[in-house]
């Protein structure tokens, strides 16, 4: 017995506007919290001889500085603080108050400073691979599609699948926002890595569907598009759900136990490939229908 996706459309419209509106609206209002390798700014990686402090703590201790920091604990007792450019005067004064806490491994302390220059280049490049990857997706599909021409271009496949994706980057997107704006969370590198994997998974998700619905369409000219549409997601379903479920579960697992560094980047994960599944089934594929419904409305 097929489940009929497309009864509900207006809904999961109304439903996906709700959330690209609130995730627009938090970031025009919040911004991005940038971490320092798109602002520039200085790296501070300690590691304690015995207990290391809480996070709490670290941050009263260092609070007179004013540093703005970011503070992340590495392992069971290295700690990161990611704060705007400071003197080497200043490092000597964090660290000496650092250690009236608790005694500092002198060899395992590090600094490192990121000038804005190298995170200003780091945003550019960022911004060009985005660019790249989206059109080397949008590139693809009409080429991979350029065999269905009826009752939609294959162009037009190509314009649902972005619109989808943009769906499930501005969602993670807006989530950060929050993040930021509330828990100091900042996009760093590896989010952003995060970001361009959701886009991949997210475009592989569409694809399938998408890839069934063409083989649908040259085997079955009997059935309207929408019944089409249709049955090739009930095809799918159980696979999307499987192959997502089965990726969230290690992200799960990373989230939780895979310390400071990772949780970020699987949390961006998490979210990405939670709005791709739902997006390739109750997205993508009602566009094209209602899309082609607009059209003979038109004409």
């Amino acid at each position: 017995m097929n489940f009929n996706f497309l009864k509900f459309s207006k809904f999961y419209f109304i439903f996906s506007g709700i959330l690209i509106l609130g995730s627009l609206i938090c970031l025009i209002i919040f911004g991005l919290n940038l971490g320092i390798e798109f602002t520039g700014g200085s790296i501070l990686e300690i590691e304690y001889k015995e207990k290391r402090p809480s996070i709490e703590v670290i941050r009263e201790t260092i609070s007179p500085f004013n540093l703005e920091e970011s503070i992340q604990s590495v392992g069971e007792k290295g700690v990161i603080i990611r704060m705007g450019n400071i003197s080497e005067e200043t490092r000597k004064e964090v660290l000496q108050k650092l250690k009236e806490k608790e005694e500092i491994v002198e060899e395992k302390t590090s600094f490192e400073s990121i000038g804005p220059m190298i995170g200003r280049e780091l945003k550019q490049k960022t911004k060009v691979v985005v660019v790249l990857t989206i059109s080397a997706i949008i590139l693809y599909i009409a080429l991979a599609f350029r065999r269905i021409q009826r009752p939609l271009k294959s162009w037009q496949y190509g314009i649902a699948a972005l619109l989808a994706l943009f769906h499930d980057v501005l969602i993670p997107l807006g989530i950060f926002s929050i993040l930021g704006k509330f828990y100091n969370v900042q996009i760093t590198i590896p989010v952003i890595v995060a970001l361009l994997t959701v886009l991949g998974y997210s475009i592989n998700n569409t694809v399938v569907v998408f890839d069934r619905i063409r083989e649908n369409l040259l085997k079955r000219r009997y059935l309207t598009f929408e019944e089409t549409v249709n049955n090739s997601l009930n095809q799918t379903l159980t696979r999307q759900i499987n192959t997502s479920l089965t990726t969230l579960f290690v992200l799960i697992a990373i989230f939780f136990l895979g310390g400071e560094t990772l949780k970020y980047f699987a949390l961006a994960l998490i979210l990405g490939i939670t709005a791709g599944t739902y997006s390739s089934i109750f997205l993508a594929s009602p566009i094209l229908v209602s899309w082609l419904k607009w059209r003979k409305r038109t004409y």
